[in-house]
């Protein structure tokens, strides 16, 4: 088969960690650690790295296999010892893609927006034909509303799929969801759910506690952690899609919906010797049979970025086989199993049932 041409936009530590994972399951002969080994013949080694897009002066100019360890980057490193891909990371536009305070704090952490020309629409577009790009995978900061718009219309005009890791929505925008429809091509989003990660657990306790008869009162999702994620999200006016996807994610698996006041999910503080290290501290409070209070608490520790990687690779080769099969639009089972945000909420036993179906090849159920 032939491989999957990717295209990464935004060569952060979700990057590294894809694309160190692409070598070290292509030199591990006992897999483990992946949701799918294979997803319509397509395995962790079918996936190509063709094109880079970033705007920091430290990773502008460098193959993939070296910018992603250029600095901010700070997630664990488990396959040091990457080939070269081939594929350029090349200056991008900014617009809102970096926060102010972002190239103000401590050298190792800020961003240092390359001196370079930014690029225009045309020249992005280019970029993607040119490189053969299958698959965009974007992983811009959270907040990056008018840069995420500017890359979606450069995918459209490019003609290649997408995985939205972030939470700008646009698989679950109809309007923009149309736009991928009218072009014939797929996207999985919207806001990469974490292999295992707060999200996927909290959801999985608001199913238990449904399925058990027991009412949620309160609960709490608090997150910490010491990577450039965390900090960009220090500027609250970038969050409010990032709350969003992260609450309606558990509010979707609750017997009844919460109360705003009742409910706070979401990023707390930054740390930063806690580096790509996420600390979650989970809590719900509910009452069993003759109303009599009870909780839980969740103490979850992660390296961030290898929980999502799991997710992205994925995501890809799904993606991948909605264009192998002519498929337009959100990828109703695959987004809904990877991504927290996606057009159509399921629980989470369901959106795995349609993603197998999916990959099988069962298009009928895969989109009831």
């Amino acid at each position: 088969m032939d491989p999957i041409k990717v295209a990464i936009l935004g060569v952060g530590n979700c990057a590294s960690s894809l694309v160190q994972g692409v070598t070290y399951y292509g030199s591990n002969n006992a897999p483990t650690g992946l949701i799918h080994e294979t997803i319509g013949g397509y395995g962790p080694t079918d996936i190509q790295f063709v094109l880079g897009i970033d705007v920091d002066e430290r990773k502008v100019g460098l193959d993939i296999a070296d910018a992603i360890f250029a600095a901010p980057n700070c997630t664990a490193v488990f396959a040091p010892n990457i080939e070269p891909t081939g594929g350029k990371v090349i200056m991008g536009r900014v617009l809102d893609g970096v926060a102010g305070h972002m190239e103000s704090v401590a050298a190792d952490r800020s961003f240092r927006v390359s001196r370079q020309t930014e690029a225009d629409k045309a020249t992005i577009i280019a970029a993607l034909k040119d490189s053969g790009a299958d698959v965009l995978v974007n992983y811009l900061p959270v907040g990056s509303i008018e840069a995420v718009h500017f890359y979606m219309e450069c995918a459209l005009e490019a003609g290649v799929g997408v995985v939205n890791c972030m939470p700008v929505f646009i698989a679950s925008d109809p309007e923009w969801e149309a736009r991928f429809v009218a072009k014939g091509l797929p996207i999985v989003g919207d806001d990469i759910k974490a292999q295992l990660g707060a999200t996927i657990v909290h959801r999985a306790l608001a199913n238990l506690f449904a399925q058990r008869g027991v009412p949620v009162q309160h609960t709490y999702q608090l997150n910490t952690g010491g990577n450039t994620d965390f900090l960009n999200m220090a500027d609250r006016a970038r969050l409010s899609s990032k709350k969003e996807s992260k609450t309606e994610a558990v509010q979707a698996l609750l017997a009844e919906r919460l109360a705003d006041e009742n409910i706070h999910v979401g990023p707390s503080d930054y740390i930063p010797w806690l580096n790509d290290n996420k600390l979650c501290f989970l809590r719900m409070e509910g009452t069993l049979f003759g109303d009599v209070p009870m909780n839980i608490e969740v103490r979850l520790s992660v390296e961030d970025s290898p929980n999502s990687a799991a997710v992205s690779l994925d995501a890809i080769r799904c993606c991948k086989l909605g264009l192998d099969r002519g498929m337009a639009g959100a990828l109703v089972g695959p987004s809904a199993f990877y991504c927290k945000h996606p057009a159509q909420q399921f629980t989470d036993d369901v959106a795995a049932r349609l993603t197998d179906e999916f990959i099988a090849g069962d298009l009928a159920l895969a989109a009831e």
